[in-house]
């Protein structure tokens, strides 16, 4: 991985770290201002504010235990990449105290913003079967 690369998967550490401890707002710092968060089942969160609100409100209803695998980081153009990962692990449903399964694709665009790379967007969907 050359530098970039190594940033931006930093940055999915740090992304990784503060969403497995529901810190709504660790997680909002590492959007750009602009950010959109597109979870499933949901409509887009657009801007800082409404993607901490949009953590908020999950760190509210599940606790998360996750890993994050990268597929592969892309670089666009001298200050935007990409990168696709998969996540396992699980989700502790607080109401009623259930864990089950996790297992995501995900898509993250970002941007370098004065010197740092910042998640742009962010999409993401279960590769688990369909429940019934």
């Amino acid at each position: 991985m050359d530098a970039h690369e190594q940033a931006i998967a930093a940055v999915l550490a740090r992304y990784a770290k503060a969403a497995n401890n529901s810190d709504a707002a660790a997680v909002a710092e590492l959007y750009t201002d602009d950010g959109v968060l597109m979870a499933q089942n949901s409509p887009p969160a657009v801007g800082k504010a409404a993607v901490h609100a949009a953590y908020a409100a999950m760190a509210g209803a599940i606790k998360l235990d996750i890993a994050f695998e990268i597929a592969e980081i892309r670089l666009l153009a001298p200050a935007w990449a990409f990168l696709r990962s998969t996540s396992t692990g699980t989700i502790r449903l607080l109401q009623p105290g259930i864990d089950i399964p996790e297992a995501n694709q995900e898509l993250f665009l970002f941007q370098m913003v004065e010197g740092i790379w910042k998640i742009a967007r962010y999409s993401f969907s279960t590769v688990l079967p369909a429940q019934g």
